[in-house]
């Protein structure tokens, strides 16, 4: 066995990788179709429960602040991540998306070109900018001070507090339509990858303004973010598996074909490495990606993530799994 299950939450619903939050000592999930639910991290025990929405379109923690978006109030909904208590909550337009905090903002909007985007003050709500008209943008990602945003052919770096512009990258091809999943991918303080067309990274740089090609394969990617992950940019590939490109240069390393999907997240296990498959199996990966083992844990599987110190949280068809990854024995 690769891993052994710690603790399980049944969601009474349909796990989603966006509807699940994570800090050092937390769980925060939506279950129950309307609830949503904070859990001990180390032994899945309920801090509180509260209700809140359906299918909510984000869950993001923010220092000491939980901020949901549900899909049926058409309201951004900050509570006390101790507690659950709401703190404030602030109209949106309908169909609004996008939620993405800094130290003293969260914004909001910008999914599908929908709405417009709009910043709130993190502490009380209180509204401090929004565009004047809607605009389209990826899921923005905080970055030096600033947040990332993009569009078409363009990436742009604003100020939280007043929504000025405060760098613009031309990109080499169009940014892929990642929808609601992340696109932008830190992989040291000066440099962002995205993914691009149908089968680019680009790479985009904070101190030189240069927007470069990072890597093409010959087959088409999937269009989400890379993931960067034991210091190796993670690519996968439509309906197969991952392929994994040195940061430094932009080289192609290995593959991992297991034959069957690949959900996101790669966790770290050692030396190594353990991915899962939608159908539920984990495989334990050598440091050049070599499969070593897998092991068949669950039926499905929506997304894997790293929890560090061995462990990992699994968000399934309808549960929600902590698992500590065995040792492997030479």
């Amino acid at each position: 066995m690769i891993g052994k299950t710690l603790w399980e939450r049944r969601l009474h619903q349909r796990g989603s990788a966006s509807a699940v939050a994570v800090t050092e000592d937390r769980v925060v999930v939506h279950e129950r179709h309307t609830r949503l639910v904070c859990l001990d991290r180390y032994d899945g025990s309920v801090r509180w429960d509260v209700p809140l929405g359906t299918w909510p379109r984000a869950v993001v923690v923010a220092g000491d602040r939980c901020l949901v978006l549900a899909q049926d109030t058409d309201q951004l909904s900050c509570l006390d991540l101790t507690t659950g208590a709401v703190l404030w909550r602030a109209g949106l337009p309908p169909y609004s998306g996008h939620v993405v905090a800094t130290a003293e903002t969260v914004i909001v909007g910008g999914w599908r070109g929908y709405t417009p985007m709009a910043a709130f003050n993190l502490k009380d709500g209180r509204p401090l900018w929004r565009t004047q008209r809607p605009t389209a943008t990826v899921l923005p990602l905080p970055w030096d001070g600033g947040v990332l945003s993009g569009s078409g052919s363009e990436t742009w770096l604003i100020d939280p507090h007043d929504g000025r512009e405060l760098g613009r990258w031309r990109l080499p091809e169009p940014l892929a339509d990642t929808d609601h999943r992340p696109a932008f991918t830190l992989v040291d303080p000066d440099r962002c990858l995205m993914p691009c067309g149908p089968r680019s990274v680009v790479a985009i740089q904070l101190s030189s303004g240069l927007a470069d090609q990072f890597f093409r394969h010959d087959a088409d990617l999937l269009a989400s973010a890379a993931e960067f992950t034991g210091g190796v940019v993670w690519l996968r590939e439509r309906r197969a598996g991952y392929l994994t490109v040195n940061p430094d240069d932009g080289s192609k390393l290995w593959n991992v074909d297991v034959r069957q999907p690949l959900v996101s997240g790669v966790v770290r296990d050692g030396e190594g490495f353990v991915v899962v498959s939608e159908g539920g199996v984990l495989f334990r990966l050598r440091s050049d990606g070599h499969v070593l083992e897998g092991c068949s844990s669950v039926t499905r599987v929506a997304a894997l993530r790293d929890l560090g110190a061995g462990e990992m949280i699994m968000v399934t068809k309808g549960t929600l799994r902590v698992i500590t990854v065995h040792p492997r024995k030479e």
